[in-house]
């Protein structure tokens, strides 16, 4: 039986009239990587304040790597980490000087907090800035830096907030490959982020929550699979829209959405429910020139859009 790396039930917080968790449940097994998404005010933050000790739940429990984060906060601080938003390391010192801190702070002796931030700077290739001052770092380093930081008394579980909100992709993908690295040893890690593809690449897990519960969760295959599949329409011109669109509704039962700009029409529809040669074979009888028809995967935008009602913008989930 795989074994949970944390785990809440029925997890209530309100904040004065806001109900910010109305029932949370949520459930991550040791040694993966599970993403948090959802809307603003969806839950995120309390959730993980709450799974960390910074906050007390009004109802509910939680239960992190083995200890109840209520009765037994103490426990469960020594065996997280934890990486913020906002940078935990002093710009005015080395990266070398500022993980040796670290090593003190947690009680680890000169000598064993020394080699620790060795290790570390080593193991995410960071060894060569390390002497250098922080602030002389690039954003994709500091950042990394952060996430270094937190792992400085190896936690069994890790939370992440956004990790790379503001990186560019380079640094992003350095960041990627830092989790994907802890992972594989073993920690359990739970990150909440604004990007959706993110979560497509990184997570095993994805939670979607809403109005303080959880709404779905599973793989991302998984997710996408609860829709179906979709058929998109790209017509030559764009006057062909609305009769394009009354073709494919007349084959599918569904009203396709319609994106002016792009000329592309696009509706679930069941895996049996139509072929493409078919749908071309009516889109060209009705005189309407096509430049692309697909048979596709829904993507986690439609997925979180579909659960969540909420607008996502450019591929984020806030």
């Amino acid at each position: 039986m795989p074994v949970t790396g944390l785990q809440a039930i029925a997890l209530r917080k309100a904040f004065g009239k806001v109900q910010a968790l109305d029932g949370l449940d949520l459930s991550v097994q040791a040694g993966t990587v599970c993403a948090l998404l959802g809307p603003n005010g969806a839950g995120k933050t309390t959730a993980i304040r709450i799974l960390t000790t910074l906050t007390k739940p009004d109802a509910g429990q939680a239960v992190v790597a083995g200890h109840d984060v209520t009765r037994e906060p103490r426990q469960v601080r020594q065996k997280i980490g934890l990486a913020g938003q906002h940078a935990a390391v002093d710009d005015d010192l080395t990266g070398r000087e500022n993980l040796f801190i670290l090593g003190l702070m947690h009680h680890l002796g000169r000598s064993e907090a020394r080699q620790r931030a060795e290790a570390l700077l080593e193991k995410f290739a960071l060894n060569d800035a390390g002497d250098r001052l922080v602030k002389t770092w690039s954003g994709g380093m500091r950042r990394r830096l952060d996430v270094v930081a937190s792992l400085i008394v190896s936690p069994r579980v890790l939370f992440l907030d956004e990790p790379t909100t503001g990186l560019d992709p380079r640094s992003r993908a350095e960041i990627w490959a830092a989790i994907r690295a802890l992972a594989d040893t073993g920690t359990t890690i739970l990150l909440t982020t604004q990007y959706l593809d993110e979560a497509d690449q990184l997570a095993s897990q994805i939670v979607i929550m809403d109005q303080g519960r959880a709404v779905a969760q599973g793989s991302p295959d998984e997710l996408k699979d609860t829709l179906g599949r979709r058929i998109d329409v790209v017509v030559t011109d764009p006057a062909d829209l609305a009769a394009a669109a009354a073709v494919i509704q007349r084959l599918t039962q569904n009203a396709p959405a319609t994106d002016q700009d792009q000329r592309r029409l696009s509706t679930p529809v069941a895996a049996t429910a139509i072929t493409l040669p078919e749908l071309v074979r009516q889109l060209d009888a009705a005189g309407i020139a096509a430049e692309d028809v697909t048979l596709r995967r829904p993507t986690l935008d439609e997925v979180f859009l579909d659960r969540t009602g909420a607008r996502t913008g450019k591929g984020h989930a806030a």
